[in-house]
């Protein structure tokens, strides 16, 4: 049985490819799911705002610029096979494809530094989940992740005993 190797720079070509891509081109399972839901809707703003999803989408996927300049934070997934080899620093690759893809895809760098406010410039780093599966697949997989979803989101540690109401409370 032969060693699979992965190269740093293979990788970072990849994850540069999958940022622009995942800009670009919403996955069909996506547009299937917004005709139905414009063809179920029943609220003419509802059913504007779908037209105009679906309008974007195929504007972007036409025209090479992307559905929305301003990504946010990139989150890579990892599926690294046990029985390859890395050759290079994994993490590093991750960052450089990122930072490669958003100046190639004309993205607009938005990650900043939580303390600090300051602005990375390339939308680094990444946020990267890595899983090790058997076998000697690699499989990349990158989603950009909105940062104003997040603008009012809210946390909270429940205790066992608030049970159901507590979560709808809390919701």
């Amino acid at each position: 049985m032969g060693t699979f190797k992965v190269s740093a720079s293979d990788v970072t070509r990849e994850v540069a490819s999958l940022v622009k891509k995942a800009n670009l081109c919403l996955p069909g399972d996506v547009i299937s799911v917004l005709n139905k839901a414009r063809k179920a809707e029943t609220s003419p703003t509802g059913a504007a705002i779908l037209d105009i999803l679906a309008q974007n989408a195929a504007m972007a996927r036409q025209s090479g610029v992307p559905i929305c300049q301003d990504t946010g934070i990139d989150v890579v997934f990892l599926e690294i096979g046990q029985d390859l080899v890395m050759e290079g620093d994994l993490i590093a690759a991750v960052n450089e494809g990122v930072a490669r893809g958003t100046k190639e895809g004309y993205l607009r760098s938005s990650v900043c530094d939580p303390i600090t406010r300051k602005n990375s410039g390339d939308n680094t780093p990444a946020v990267v989940h890595t899983s090790v599966v058997p076998g000697d697949t690699f499989t990349i997989t990158l989603l950009p992740k909105g940062c104003g979803s997040e603008n009012m989101s809210g946390l909270r540690m429940l205790p066992p005993s608030a049970g159901m109401d507590g979560i709808k409370d809390f919701v």
